[in-house]
């Protein structure tokens, strides 16, 4: 099945490179050269996954993510300075589902895109039944979630994330099964990938009652769902 990407990117040269790598392996890839026209190709509907550089001239790649956050949901892989982590957690709490350092080669960015791709654009054509714990109800079909008949607006990342929580209500999931289960990807040592996801979830789902945090992190351990 092929799957359409967006590649917005100002290195014209490199982004026909990474174009003519992920044609070879049946994308259909869309190029966009400055933020504003990577925001409108975004919200065109067209494209099931978006490849968003950070390092742009005028309308940059997170100011570009933010936009597209505003109306779309579409999944937005990162492309970062290597090393510069300010930009990557700034990109993952704007609601980008993940990044790849540049420079990189096209085969990490393949692997990376037919990850997203799995857990989301794949997991989303599946008819499942609905999720249901406490007040929270998540839609696996369709990517939708609810609290007290409030809807989260969650980004796919998130969905996953919260969906793997929600099955296991209660009880405390490691960051190891998260990162497998939810963003298919080993947890490294040092990501922050799900720490920055994690974070972003609860302040959408709100707090509990008495105050406490609807998400726990359990130190060194994992993170833990409660409801009640």
């Amino acid at each position: 099945m092929s799957h359409a990407i967006l590649l917005v990117d100002d290195d014209v040269e490199f982004a026909e490179l990474l174009r003519a790598y992920l044609s070879r392996d049946d994308f259909r890839v869309t190029l966009a050269h400055t933020g504003i026209q990577g925001v409108a190709e975004a919200l065109s509907g067209q494209h099931q996954l978006v490849v968003l550089d950070v390092m742009m001239p005028g309308l940059d790649g997170l100011q570009a993510l933010k936009q597209i956050r505003t109306f779309s949901t579409v999944p937005v892989l990162m492309l970062t300075a290597r090393g510069d982590d300010g930009d990557r957690i700034t990109g993952l709490e704007l609601g980008a589902d993940d990044y790849v350092p540049k420079p990189c080669t096209p085969r990490e960015l393949c692997a990376r895109i037919r990850a997203i791709l799995r857990r989301t654009v794949i997991a989303s054509q599946v008819a499942r039944a609905p999720v249901i714990a406490g007040p929270l109800t998540l839609w696996p079909g369709s990517r939708r979630a609810e609290i007290h008949g409030k809807a989260l607006g969650l980004t796919h990342t998130e969905f996953s994330l919260l969906e793997v929580l929600a099955r296991q209500c209660g009880q405390l999931v490691s960051k190891t099964e998260l990162s497998r289960e939810a963003l298919d990807s080993p947890a490294g040592r040092f990501d922050r990938r799900i720490d920055v996801h994690i974070s972003r979830i609860r302040q959408k789902m709100g707090v509990l009652a008495d105050g406490r945090e609807c998400i726990q992190t359990v130190i060194r351990k994992g993170y833990q769902l409660i409801l009640e």
